[in-house]
């Protein structure tokens, strides 16, 4: 016999309500660079100050090293899309699904291949030279 599941958390329950209410504003506002911008930002200033921190660095980053994506929130996530807006990379907050470390993923639309195995997510719990020097490379090779 299946065993039944409990079903969603309340924080999946949130991120879906989420994620369809930036399906709604993104209609309402167009899907401009600067109405992502100004929903990464808005998403990031809410975050505590630990996840904020890691958020803000992730942000700048993208910025710096893939320009060329587009900025966006994802069930309430900073993510970066490319030009068919497939999110390419994401960074989750540990306080999100209260995680014991915050997350950098990597969608299908990165690039980052690599024989029959490669790398789609970090935990992360610091941004240091090295670990900013490993997310640019990485991101960078994700952007294409």
């Amino acid at each position: 016999m299946a065993e039944k599941t409990a079903g969603l958390s309340k924080e999946e329950r949130d991120a879906v309500k989420q994620r369809a209410a930036e399906l709604r504003a993104q209609e309402k506002a167009g899907a401009t660079r600067a109405a992502g911008e100004k929903a990464v930002r808005d998403a990031i200033a809410a975050l505590p100050d630990a996840d904020r921190v890691l958020a803000e660095g992730i942000d700048r980053i993208v910025t710096d090293v893939a320009p060329q994506l587009f900025p966006k929130t994802w069930y309430g996530f900073p993510s970066y899309a490319d030009e068919n807006g497939k999110v390419v990379v994401f960074f989750k907050a540990a306080s999100k699904f209260t995680s014991r470390y915050a997350t950098l993923g990597f969608e299908e639309a990165a690039q980052l291949d690599d024989g029959d195995l490669w790398v789609t997510s970090f935990a992360l719990l610091a941004l240091t030279p090295e670990t900013e020097k490993t997310i640019a490379e990485h991101v960078r090779r994700a952007a294409g």
